[in-house]
């Protein structure tokens, strides 16, 4: 199969090391990576087809910090925070809703307008010399949106635009005709999990568990699965599928009513791609349906599975039935990686254990942990710091490495 998007090399001879151990339990990391690594960062929150009218809105939290997306009388896709300007209650409630033309905060009647200005406060007299509308409208956000995703961040960081970051991608995410996707359930899913939230993107960063780990994908595409790297620390990983009828019972009808879809290129006929976005998420594509999903960070030992499925607009029966097959074999694989996910992250508590030495299968992996300690270099350190310094030491660090720049 011949593939547009061309992969950078694997080096010869490359650090088979991972993250130690203490990355993975430390406090004080945590709300290191709470700063650096997740609150300015893009995190995918939905889907233009999920807040199709005005006043539709779908909430995301992360970390302590709350959004809420939310569609205009005009047609604009906003976001801002779910923060009341009076005294910071929630807005809206809940993971998705709809709302009458205006936003009335629960707490005291405070309204916003659809555009996130404030509409009027109750009790206006009780308020001295009264209430600035202009100074008082919901906090705005940055979002944007690629592909029909919607992007946000709770603050600036180190990437760029999503448009740009994700350039490599656009090609693909055109011929998925990704913006013209339906959302399959209201709520998504989710599911916690007792890890450290890079115990999860170690398990999906590489494909060398698939044969032994995922006997469904195994049976479906494990003869022909290819792991792309490409610049900026994306990743893209293909499955072919199709040549054999698969001997399982989900693989096996898959195969059988999986549309052939018209004006898909030749390497996404027959594909289920997967497209990384770091730190933390991944938007994934076959041939009847869509979904991302990502693993959000609650506490050093807990992490929160969330995702949201989606088909195509002109679904027929057959491709519904073959969605239904695809998702059967997700949720099996789901089940497996979270397992995996639980058993990698018990090690990093043992005394035993002496660290990651991994394949050249296992690179996209190493390229995660190498963009991580590219932002917080404290990560380099072989043995645990004491909690307590850990924070000064990676500013000394990036100090150290500003200053030999």
């Amino acid at each position: 199969m011949t593939l547009p998007l061309t992969s950078e090399p694997i080096p010869r001879q490359w650090d088979r090391r991972g993250l130690p151990a203490w990355t993975y339990h430390s406090p004080a990391l945590f709300d290191l990576e709470r700063e650096h690594l997740f609150l300015n960062h893009w995190q995918v929150a939905g889907h233009v087809s999920d807040i199709p009218a005005p006043g539709d809105w779908l909430a995301f939290d992360l970390l302590d910090e709350r959004a809420v997306i939310l569609r205009g009388q005009d047609g604009e896709i906003r976001a801002f925070m779910n923060l009341c300007r009076h005294r910071g209650a929630r807005v809206v409630e809940g993971a998705q809703g709809k709302c009458r033309g205006a936003l009335v905060c629960p707490f005291h009647g405070w309204v916003y307008n659809l555009d996130g200005s404030l509409r009027g406060v109750s009790r206006p007299e009780t308020f001295g010399e009264g209430v600035d509308k202009a100074a008082f409208g919901l906090k705005p956000l940055e979002l944007e949106i690629f592909g029909g995703f919607l992007f946000l961040r709770f603050r600036r960081g180190p990437q760029p635009s999503v448009a740009e970051m994700l350039a490599p991608y656009a090609a693909d995410f055109q011929a998925w005709q990704s913006g013209n996707l339906l959302p399959v359930d209201v709520a998504g899913w989710s599911a916690d999990l007792p890890v450290n939230w890079k115990s999860v993107r170690d398990v999906d960063n590489e494909g060398y568990h698939v044969a032994l780990a995922h006997p469904s994908l195994q049976d479906l595409y494990g003869r022909d699965y290819r792991d792309l790297y490409l610049p900026g620390g994306l990743h893209v990983s293909y499955g072919f599928y199709g040549d054999r009828p698969g001997r399982r019972w989900s693989v096996r009808n898959y195969v059988r009513h999986s549309p052939v879809r018209e004006g898909l290129p030749p390497h996404l006929q027959r594909t289920w791609a997967y497209y990384g976005l770091f730190p933390n998420t991944v938007i994934a594509f076959t041939p009847e349906s869509a979904q991302f999903y990502h693993d959000l960070p609650v506490s050093p030992g807990q992490t929160r599975l969330t995702g949201r499925l989606y088909r195509l607009a002109n679904e027929d029966r057959q491709t519904r039935a073959a969605r239904y097959l695809a998702q059967r074999i997700d949720r099996d694989t789901s089940a497996e990686d979270q397992q995996l996910s639980i058993w990698s992250n018990e090690s990093m508590r043992s005394d035993h254990f002496e660290g990651f030495h991994l394949s050249d299968l296992e690179y996209g992996l190493r390229r995660h942990h190498d963009q991580l300690r590219d932002l917080l270099p404290v990560m380099r350190e072989d043995h645990a710091p004491p909690e307590s310094q850990i924070p000064a030491l990676n500013d000394e660090l990036l100090c150290a490495r500003t200053g030999q720049a």
